[in-house]
Formats: structure tokens, C-alpha cells, sequence
């Protein structure tokens, strides 16, 4: 992957790549909040990076792409931003470009992309319209919030990309587990008398994920689920016809043992 870039980023010192690639590979590996960097293999001196916009700003629920250019001098120069996505915004102008202290006077060649990166986003949470490239929405902060928010949701709805939606794998895999437990059961159930057993699954079950209640329904033979007093009713129903039942097999042996 070095001697790939080093090939392709001829007007970059070969030091300046090797610290590049270093963090790169960190931002990867521990990404800012907020913040994906999507590297260009193909011109290492232009690097992209997507946005989450901040919750409780007029930005949120919107990712925006944005790039750094950086010079054949770089860190002895900062490098520009631009962003790619169209944002309302008094510190981005409508072409991209982006004002930032940070990016201009106040550059320091011992910060790197991940400062660089953070500074950006923390721009979308805090503008400041003093030193607006787009009056428009500078004057609009300061005269009227409100108006200035609903017009940067606008362009938020419209042009910014949409987050993913997250996988919920816990209710899944607890759904899979219900599904497994109640199957199980089923099986069982096929195979074992009908006798009613104290419930001890109800307890067993708490906090494990599963539904006891599904599990009471399928072990209790009634194919209604019986809640309160009557499940106790007919659980004694039960036991009160299997006793005579084995007293008359007992009756039966003992006839059977004096004929013999």
C-alpha cells in the first residue's frame, strides 16, 4: 500500500506520506465521533470525509461530504476545505469553501487531521457569523434563529445524505431465543405425560431474555393460557383425577396377588 501511494502522490515528500498513512490508519482504526474518512487512492493528497451532523443543531439527521486538499509544502501550509454536500451554513460558502481559523491564521504544522477534522464538525455546532463567506445566512443567524435554522434544515432535508439506519440485533436475537425456547417445548410436550410441574421455569427464565410467559403456556397441558385462580383450579383438577387412577391400578395388583 506504501510503494501504491508513494507512486500515485509524486508531489508529496516521502516522509509527509509516511506520516499521512500513519494517521489514516488511526482514524480508521478510533474514528472521531461523528466523522468517517474515506481515503482516495488514487491522489493521496485529497482526502474525504464524511459528517454527522449534531444532535440539536439544524444539521442533525444529515451526513456531509467534505475534502482536504493538501499543497506539495504540506504541514508547512494548511491545507482547504471545501464541502461537497450543500449546507446553509455562514462560515461555508456556497461553493464549499469553508472559513476556519484554524485552516488560515491559525495553523500550526504539529496539527493533524483528526484536529483538523473535530475543529470542522464543532463549526456546525457553533458558526460564527462575524467572519461569514455567506451573508446571507450570517446575517440571518444573527438578526433571526429561527428563520436562519429552518432554512439550514431545508437544505439538510434536501441535499444531505441520510444516516443508516441501525440494526437492532438484541430484539432479534431475542425473538431467535423465544422461537427456540417455545420449539423445544413443543417437542417435548409430545413425548411427556400431560402431568402438571410446579412452574420453576418463571423464576429460571428472569432476566435471561426469553419469555417465561410463553414458556408457562406451553408447559401447562390447558390449550388456553390460565391466569390467577383458575390455573390454580385446574391444576387441582388434574392431580384429583390422576390419584383415583392410581389407586384403582393399586386395587388391581392386589386382586391379582391373591389369585396367586
Amino acid at each position: 500500500m506504501f510503494m501504491l501511494l508513494k507512486a500515485t502522490n509524486e508531489n508529496l515528500p516521502p516522509n509527509v506520506i509516511k506520516q499521512l498513512a500513519k494517521e489514516l490508519k488511526n482514524l480508521d482504526e478510533a474514528p472521531p465521533e461523528g466523522i468517517k474518512v474515506v481515503v482516495n487512492d488514487d491522489d493521496f493528497s485529497t482526502i474525504f470525509a464524511d459528517i454527522e451532523g449534531p444532535g440539536g443543531t439544524p444539521y442533525e439527521n444529515g451526513i456531509f461530504r467534505m475534502k482536504l486538499i493538501l499543497s506539495h509544502d504540506f504541514p508547512q501550509s494548511p491545507p482547504k476545505g471545501y464541502f461537497l454536500t450543500k449546507i446553509f451554513h455562514p462560515n461555508i460558502a456556497t461553493n464549499g469553501e469553508i472559513c476556519v481559523n484554524t485552516l488560515k491564521k491559525d495553523w500550526n504544522p504539529t496539527l493533524g487531521l483528526r484536529h483538523v477534522l473535530l475543529v470542522v464538525r464543532c463549526l456546525l455546532i457553533e458558526p460564527f457569523p462575524e467572519s461569514a463567506l455567506n451573508e446571507q445566512a450570517g446575517k440571518m443567524l444573527l438578526e433571526n434563529y429561527d428563520e436562519y435554522a429552518r432554512h439550514a434544515r431545508l437544505y439538510t432535508g434536501i441535499h444531505a445524505l441520510k444516516p443508516r439506519p441501525k440494526s437492532k440485533t438484541g430484539a432479534i436475537s431475542e425473538s431467535t431465543t423465544v422461537l427456540n425456547v417455545d420449539q423445544t417445548n413443543t417437542v417435548l410436550s409430545s413425548k411427556v405425560p400431560l402431568v402438571p410441574t410446579p412452574l420453576t421455569t418463571a423464576t429460571g427464565c428472569k432476566g435471561s431474555g426469553t419469555n417465561c410467559q410463553d414458556q408457562n403456556v406451553v408447559i401447562v397441558p390447558p390449550l388456553e393460557p390460565a391466569s390467577g385462580a383458575s390455573a390454580v383450579h385446574k391444576k387441582e383438577g388434574l392431580i384429583a383425577t390422576k390419584v383415583p387412577v392410581d389407586k384403582k391400578k393399586m386395587d388391581a395388583r392386589k386382586k391379582s396377588l391373591k389369585r396367586l
